[in-house]
């Protein structure tokens, strides 16, 4: 066997410490954890944990995202009748994620997740903007799936509020949450009207036509699992965590979108949102049929996307829009609406969401 290369050997010490991390996480939680004994448990000096990871709450949103990255792939439905079926197939996903109160591991594990989100505005700003992707992706999954024209992304915010309440629930009062109980609410809801309408947009970005060479990156889709083609002719938008919610703004100038996240605190935050968007993934996958799925690819970027499109100091309220043709860049927009003008130019073609992490060039 080789020697490692300096990046492999990184690799499998990052690996190590996460392992560690995981088991002291698991037997004290977080509040309890601490950094030397995840050192020893891993071989490491306490230097070499703060040589991968800045803090202890980095190194927890990490351990959590790998955990709900690397979750069991249960084959997806074939079928699905409606709204109601497919929501009620989401709440029980969701549901069996949850630690049973015989599982005291299990929830020591996950009890301070929101306590630590909700610790700082820096991270409760670019949470709440996770969820509302989290919102437009079920909604989005509702409209292929009815082949409804109306917009059922604020009935996915409904849906997407009582799964998180009993979550938080079960970390704070064990055995009080009857999971029937929330699944049969979460399949009624998918008759509820909430007159949801998709505002016109206000906002005149920057445009201008350009012939730049694009050379694609490698980028993992965190909605489907697979590889999120950035070479394909479309739209490259990328976004600031704050940003988001125009992911939908390119979907309904009618095109498909890629949206790869980032964060202006890449250490903490772009764990944060792997978590987030890999946790619903799953239980989507899950609960609807490929058929169903929105036309819209996630990935988070740890720098090299934002260097490949020019991007020198991205920042949490970015919003930069490329569009590809012919293996090309065509089109540069930026600012306020860049992601629609861009969708817009042509609805024929696809769009890429990038949403990029500053710190991380």
């Amino acid at each position: 066997m080789g020697r490692l290369s300096r990046a492999q050997l990184q690799a499998r010490n990052r690996d190590k410490v996460l392992t560690a991390a995981r088991q002291e996480f698991a037997e004290r939680g977080f509040r309890g954890a601490k950094i030397d004994l995840i050192a020893d448990r891993a071989g490491f000096t306490r230097g070499a944990v703060y040589s991968n990871f800045p803090g202890k709450r980095a190194l927890y949103f990490a351990v959590l995202a790998d955990l709900a990255e690397q979750g069991p792939r249960v084959p997806p439905p074939e079928a699905v009748r409606d709204g109601r079926e497919a929501l009620a197939a989401l709440a029980r996903a969701w549901l069996a994620r949850l630690p049973l109160p015989d599982e005291p591991e299990s929830a020591r594990l996950t009890r301070d997740l929101h306590p630590e989100i909700l610790a700082e505005e820096r991270t409760r700003r670019p949470y709440a903007q996770l969820l509302k992707l989290d919102a437009i992706l079920l909604g989005l999954a509702l409209e292929r799936l009815e082949g409804t024209s109306g917009r059922r992304v604020r009935l996915a915010g409904t849906v997407l509020a009582a799964l998180h309440g009993a979550r938080q629930l079960s970390a704070a009062a064990p055995g009080f949450v009857e999971p029937f109980d929330v699944v049969g609410v979460c399949e009624r809801l998918a008759g509820l009207d909430l007159g949801d309408w998709w505002p016109v947009l206000p906002w005149i970005p920057a445009v201008r036509a350009v012939d730049e060479a694009w050379a694609a990156p490698y980028a993992k889709d965190l909605l489907s699992g697979g590889p999120a083609r950035l070479d394909r002719d479309g739209v490259i938008a990328v976004l600031g965590l704050n940003r988001l919610e125009a992911v939908e703004e390119a979907v309904r100038a009618g095109s498909p979108v890629t949206a790869i996240l980032v964060t202006g605190d890449p250490d903490e935050l772009a764990p944060l949102a792997r978590l987030v968007v890999a946790e619903l993934s799953a239980c989507l996958r899950e609960a609807f049929p490929p058929a169903a799925w929105p036309d819209v690819r996630i990935v988070v970027d740890q720098g090299e996307l934002a260097a490949a499109v020019g991007l020198a100091e991205p920042s949490d309220d970015t919003e930069l829009a490329l569009r590809i043709g012919g293996g090309r860049v065509v089109l540069r927009a930026e600012g306020r609406g860049a992601c629609h003008v861009a969708a817009s130019a042509q609805d024929d073609q696809a769009v890429t969401a990038v949403v990029t992490p500053t710190g991380s060039q």
